[in-house]
């Protein structure tokens, strides 16, 4: 009985307009995104903004430049896709979820993960929105 369940939701997701199953190993080989440099002198990022697809991984690289501690805050990323890793200076950390990365010195992270629901998502120094540290995820 348990089985003949399992294929009929099988059956009815693939049966929704657009449904389709991944292909492939979704967390290898991930799709390297432009790095974001910090640059808290001018207090700006070298990158704004990013186009990116459901279901494609991603590995996103962010350089501070440590002149400011500085906190980049993605909620609503973070909270719709599925976060493999973070790796800061080469120590891997697999979180069960994520808020924001803070820098209180100069250094790299990369932030692994799969977003699994289109919009538009915010990131942000936290404490320097007004001041133009912002910038934006499209997720189609």
């Amino acid at each position: 009985m348990k089985r003949i369940l399992q294929s009929a939701v099988v059956a009815a997701v693939l049966a929704m307009p657009g449904a389709s199953l991944a292909e492939g190993n979704l967390a290898a080989d991930a799709e390297r995104l432009a790095d974001m440099n910090i640059n808290s002198e001018e207090l700006t990022f070298s990158v704004t903004e990013y186009q990116l697809e459901t279901g494609k991984y991603y590995r996103w690289r962010i350089v501070h430049d440590g002149a400011e501690e500085l906190a980049i805050v993605a909620p609503e990323l973070f909270r719709n896709s599925w976060i493999n890793q973070v790796i800061v200076n080469e120590i891997e950390v697999t979180p069960y979820g994520l808020y924001s990365v803070e820098f209180d010195d100069e250094g790299t992270l990369d932030i692994w993960f799969v977003p699994i629901r289109p919009g538009e998502y915010s990131f942000w120094a936290d404490g320097y929105e007004n001041r133009g540290m912002i910038g934006k995820f499209v997720v189609k």
